[in-house]
């Protein structure tokens, strides 16, 4: 049975915390109400979510087996493909029940807590400098890094989080800890009164991965109120949130900066073009991110490390 279930894992990419959130939800749900399950009867109606798949689900769950950390504020509910995750696992468990009648739901829950445990014990980003390299390709690196981890685990937006608290990060260095006002990356700026990801003075800040229509209209909004918009995003970004503006009529009303250029600008700037000063600032800037990430995410696995040996 424990080989079915790792080789289930393996092949359906049951490894982030979404999946391991409907893992164990649906697993509670077997014991629950017994197998085989419909999964018909596993999604909310109206919302269209995995019935039961919300934090204080997964959080009891997890209280079973000692664990208090938080896997996930929304406990997995905002995670693209949970319906397409909680139907494959369904049907799994369905198929093992029938060619296994003695199956043991205590040793499934057990399997998907160790995972669990795998997760928080996660390693970090690691961040190599390199002195035969220029910056911006120590940074390329790190965010290559992000996309790798992002294809591995499906539904989980790496890149996007780490660019979000890096400039976060940044900012906290240029401006002071305490000026900046930091939020989770799946808490949603409207929702709170926000009009960017970060507000300081007149500027909204948006940083994107992945310019859309939906965010150029938060812009054309910020430039309704009198403020000023800037896009941060990959150099991909860049050229589609220039035509995208372009074609919205506010290319000239907005700054939309590349990522790289931002950060390795800054570093530059701070440590006052000193080869020993820069490297004192990576630090620094490094420190605050993952101080960041331990406030505000629950998935440690997204902090930097400066790898050793440099």
């Amino acid at each position: 049975m424990l080989k079915a279930l790792s080789d289930f894992a393996e092949k359906h990419k049951f490894r982030g915390k979404g999946p391991l959130c409907v893992a164990l939800v649906v697993t509670d749900h077997a014991r629950e109400r017994g197998l085989p399950l419909d999964p018909a009867q596993l999604i909310t109606e109206g919302e269209g979510q995995v019935l039961g798949l919300g934090k204080g689900k997964v959080q009891a769950i997890l209280g079973r087996h000692g664990i208090t950390r938080v896997l996930a504020e929304e406990g997995g509910r905002t995670s693209r493909g949970s319906l397409g995750n909680m139907r494959v696992y369904v049907e799994f468990l369905n198929k093992l029940s029938t060619d296994d009648s003695a199956i043991d739901l205590n040793e499934i829950e057990l399997f998907w807590i160790a995972r669990v445990r795998n997760f928080f014990a996660a390693k970090p980003f690691s961040l190599k400098l390199d002195g035969n390299l220029g910056l911006r390709a120590v940074i390329r690196n790190l965010m290559r890094q992000a996309e790798d981890r992002q294809r591995e685990m499906s539904g989980t937006m790496f890149l996007g989080t780490m660019l979000q608290h890096l400039v976060g990060a940044k900012l906290d260095l240029v401006l002071g800890e305490g000026k900046v006002q930091h939020h989770g990356s799946n808490q949603n700026d409207a929702a709170e009164g926000r009009t960017g990801d970060f507000n300081l003075h007149d500027v909204s800040i948006h940083v994107s991965t992945a310019p859309s229509e939906a965010l150029i209209r938060k812009c054309v909004a910020n430039l309704d109120c009198g403020l000023k918009p800037l896009i941060i995003t990959t150099r991909r970004g860049a050229t589609t949130a220039e035509g995208l503006s372009e074609n919205a009529g506010i290319y000239d009303r907005l700054d939309i900066i590349e990522f790289e250029q931002f950060l390795a600008a800054n570093i530059y700037e701070l440590g006052q073009f000193s080869p020993d000063r820069r490297i004192v600032k990576i630090g620094e800037l490094l420190e605050r991110y993952n101080a960041i990430v331990d406030a505000h995410e629950t998935d440690p696995s997204l902090k930097i490390e400066i790898a050793k040996g440099r």
